[in-house]
């Protein structure tokens, strides 16, 4: 019986076509079955539409702003047009600039290299570790968790009000919780931060694969998101927002294609005439591939429509969290409470399990794939379970051995295009596990609890 009991509703989609869909793993107890990959938080899988264009255009490859012959200016068009199709999926104004990063780690970190002098940046100890430690070299101002939406604006207003109202300040905050999956009051701490003259960038990343985001109906001067959590591999991302503090710092790299002009001096030295666009921040041969993935992701995602993708993936969200609920075991941790609206990334504890264990049974005896640990978010996740940092192990490291008490977390995300079937066997697999055990013994190898294999079932 599938976990939606309701009627069909028509502007619910169906799950869309990724890769990996039928791929089987072995289970320890035998035999295989289909993979359930429930971590997508950490990296969706590429939908099907994305690897069709991609397979499409490798062929035509060529090398981008470098060459005259054909596929030269084929894979330049490709390139330049899919920045106009990231601009068009942002919702991007007239003078934004879009860039093409590494990652959304790489994009803010290139924002953290533009900011003026004497930049004070404001970042709530909730961030993902993306968005809380690239501001080395300015002034940061880290700011409590809230618990309610309403507390972060007056959080953040509150230290606003007490900053020098002359000096550059910046604004860092998620659209997402890659832990909770709470959405945060965006549009609220962006009208706070401009009427303390302050700006804000959006860490996008796990917004923009659930939600629309569109940059003026928001207000944020910048966003930022990666192309392999938008089911677009290759390793690519984009920072797009305001251009003049992009334009007037120094360039992220040094090298061809952020340069305009070069010329030797009479004294030997180098002059060197930068771009002031987008190409300032993009030297060296650019990842087309990446770059072309995106812009199909964000074309695919639209065809399909954010109304009826919210509608299913909300539906998912009831399951989990009702399936949850009848497992008193089970603690969801959550900064806003049952209330507040979220997308589909669910952390919880199980009361007498270590979570790395659980994880590995989930693994091991199901086929799913679930992620555990501190989920990059190390501040966030010991607020939430309480602990001390000199008692957590690193991420995704089982701090202690199977069965003893867990100082991680773990986590079930997903989205577009998981089907129903993968949230059932997970809810059953859970309550599975707490009420008869596992039903092999693990151990802990390298940082990992593992299956051991050479041991019988228990």
């Amino acid at each position: 019986m599938s976990v939606f009991t309701a009627a069909a509703d028509q502007s619910v989609c169906t799950p869309l076509p990724v890769l990996g869909k039928d791929v089987t793993v072995p289970l320890v107890t035998g035999g295989e079955v289909t993979y359930a990959a429930l971590d997508y938080a950490a990296s969706t899988p590429a939908l099907q539409r994305v690897w069709d264009d991609v397979a499409a255009y490798a062929p035509y490859y060529g090398s981008v702003h470098r060459g005259a012959g054909y596929l030269s200016q084929l894979s330049t068009d490709l390139f330049e047009s899919s920045r106009v199709t990231v601009a068009e999926f942002l919702g991007c104004r007239a003078g934004d600039q879009v860039i093409f990063t590494r990652s959304t780690t790489d994009s803010l970190n290139l924002l953290a290299a533009a900011l003026p002098a004497d930049c004070q940046v404001f970042v709530f100890e909730t961030e993902h570790h993306a968005s809380l430690l690239p501001w080395r070299d300015a002034r940061v101002t880290y700011l409590n968790a809230p618990r309610t939406p309403a507390q972060a604006v007056a959080t953040l207003e509150r230290a606003l009000a007490d900053r020098d109202p002359h000096g550059p300040a910046l604004v860092c905050v998620t659209g997402a919780s890659n832990v909770t999956g709470e959405l945060w009051p965006v549009k609220e701490l962006a009208a706070a931060a401009h009427a303390h003259g302050a700006r804000i960038v959006l860490d996008a990343a796990q917004l923009a694969p659930h939600h629309p985001v569109d940059i003026a109906e928001l207000d944020v001067d910048w966003v930022a998101f990666s192309g392999h959590k938008l089911y677009a591999p290759f390793g690519s991302g984009v920072l797009a927002g305001r251009s003049d503090w992009l334009r007037d710092a120094e360039p992220y790299l040094a090298g061809g294609g952020a340069s305009r002009k070069v010329a030797r001096r009479a004294d030997g030295a180098v002059d060197v005439e930068w771009h002031t666009t987008a190409a300032r921040h993009e030297a060296g041969s650019p990842n087309v591939i990446g770059v072309y993935s995106i812009a199909s992701a964000c074309r695919a995602l639209t065809e399909a429509g954010f109304e009826g993708l919210v509608a299913r993936e909300q539906q998912l969200v009831s399951a989990v969290r009702a399936g949850l609920a009848e497992v008193p075991e089970v603690r969801v941790l959550s900064l806003f409470g049952d209330d507040a609206p979220r997308v589909g990334v669910i952390s919880f504890v199980v009361e007498g399990w270590n979570s790395s264990h659980f994880a590995a049974a989930l693994s091991a005896e199901y086929g799913i794939g679930v992620r555990d640990g501190l989920f990059c978010a190390h501040p966030l996740v010991r607020t939430l379970l309480g602990s001390d940092p000199q008692e957590a192990g690193e991420c995704g490291a089982p701090e202690a051995e199977p069965g003893e008490r867990s100082l991680n977390a773990i986590r079930v995300s997903f989205g577009a295009g998981t089907p129903d079937e993968h949230i059932e066997r997970f809810v059953r697999a859970v309550k599975e596990l707490v009420s008869q055990g596992a039903q092999w013994k693990y151990r802990t190898e390298e940082g990992r609890c593992v299956p051991d294999r050479g041991t019988a079932q228990v």
